[in-house]
Order: structure tokens, then sequence, then C-alpha cells
């Protein structure tokens, strides 16, 4: 049974997974263009982390910043490697996005790589209906960087 549920990110049973993602990070990207959040900060005021399960494992998280009262950054969104190919993606993204409607959000804006390793992920936000659009709240130009947003 697969679940997603808000979850402090700072777990034992989590440190698997972020480490993952940070590997997965750093795999192809210089390090001044890398925006992860670690575990600790992904724990600060106006962020939400949901973690998704499939019987107790952590296979999947992804979260919601706050950027302005009507405006959201996705951040931390990483599936398994291993769990890749059955939707989970998708369904992480489905809920970050109907969370994000039910905390008042209007937008909803990502930044993403723009490398060969990130295409499955830019393609699934555009498939969700994200445009790309300009750096926003902090970013600046990076051509390792993809800023895609849409409207909620």
């Amino acid at each position: 049974m697969l679940t997603i549920t808000r979850e402090h990110p700072v777990q034992e049973n989590l440190a698997h997974l972020h480490a993952r993602h940070h590997a997965a990070m750093h795999a192809d990207t210089p390090p001044e263009s890398i925006h992860m959040l670690p575990p600790e900060a992904l724990a600060a005021p106006g962020i939400t982390f949901f973690v998704l399960r499939e019987e107790g494992r952590a296979l999947g998280m992804g979260a919601l910043k706050r950027l302005a009262a009507d405006h959201a950054e996705i951040k931390s969104m990483h599936i398994l490697e291993e769990t890749r190919g059955r939707g989970l993606a998708r369904m992480m993204l489905g809920h970050l996005i109907t969370e994000a409607r039910s905390l008042g959000f209007a937008r909803l804006s990502l930044e993403t790589g723009s490398q060969p390793s990130f295409a499955p992920a830019r393609a699934l936000y555009l498939a969700a209906g994200f445009t790309e659009c300009p750096p926003f709240e902090g970013y600046s130009l990076d051509p390792m960087s993809v800023y895609l947003t849409r409207a909620i």
C-alpha cells in the first residue's frame, strides 16, 4: 500500500532517502548550481515536507516552501531510482499540487537541472502544466538550471 503523509524531514528512517537525493544532485551538477536543501533546512517554518511510503519504506519525498501568501516552491522532490517507472513521481507531484491548493497557494514554481539526467523530471513537470519562467525568489540565471511555474 502506498501512502503520502506529512512528516518531519529529520528522521533516522529517512537518512537513506536524503543521502540518495544528495548523491543524485551531485552526480553531474557543479556544487554552485545545486539548490537542494539539507534535511534540517526542510524542517524550517514555511516548509511542508511529505514522504511517499510503501509498506512503511520511504520511497520518495517532496516539499512545499512558502515564497509568498499565494506562491510556493516545490523543493527536494525525489523518488528512489530503483522504484521509478511506477508513476510514483507523478503521484507525489499530484499530491504536492493538491496540498498547495489546500494551503491557499495559487502558483507553484520550481528549479530543476538542465542536464540530460534531469530530462525525465522536466518532462514530468511540463506534462503537469508547468512552463518555463525566469528565475524567481533568489535564483539567478544559471545554464545548469531550468525554472518552471504554473498556476494552480
